[in-house]
């Protein structure tokens, strides 16, 4: 183990390092369009995932005991968070080739999917106010989605 005398010591040595006449420069890679094309479908596919995802957690918590073994053997609950675990992946993936700006807003569209399901699935009442956010929603994925000149 080094004293704190050693440690300033070695922290006083300058090292020679020698200067390059020409400064380094790095090519940034941009992905093609192939890339940025299956990171949207990754994407939107996690709002699917996403929307399945928490309807199981739904259908899960229906049965919801506070026991661990209760817990492990609700197979719609371990399955809802075993997808959220898949889609994290899928996200982490569609992130690496595309811009961040552009592909979050289509994760909105997982507040759609989830209200759809939940209509149709879940059998809950749709209003005015649910369909026109939907809409709403929809409609500004659409515009943030639009690459303005580019």
């Amino acid at each position: 183990m080094l004293s704190c005398f050693e440690i300033r010591r070695l922290a006083s040595l300058s090292l020679k390092v020698p200067q390059l006449s020409t400064p380094v420069t790095t090519a940034i890679s941009h992905p093609g369009k192939n890339a940025r094309r299956t990171s949207f479908l990754l994407v939107f596919a996690c709002t699917i995932l996403g929307a399945a995802a928490q309807l199981l957690i739904k259908t899960g918590m229906n049965h919801f005991s506070p026991h661990w073994m209760a817990l492990v053997t609700n197979l719609p609950l371990v399955a809802g968070y075993t997808i959220y675990g898949i889609n994290t992946l899928m996200m982490v993936l569609a992130l690496k080739n595309a811009e961040m700006s552009m592909l979050y807003p289509i994760i909105a569209l997982t507040y759609v999917w989830t209200t759809l399901l939940s209509y149709t699935v879940l059998g809950e009442p749709s209003n005015l106010y649910k369909n026109i956010g939907i809409v709403t929603i929809v409609l500004g994925v659409a515009v943030m989605g639009r690459r303005g000149g580019k």
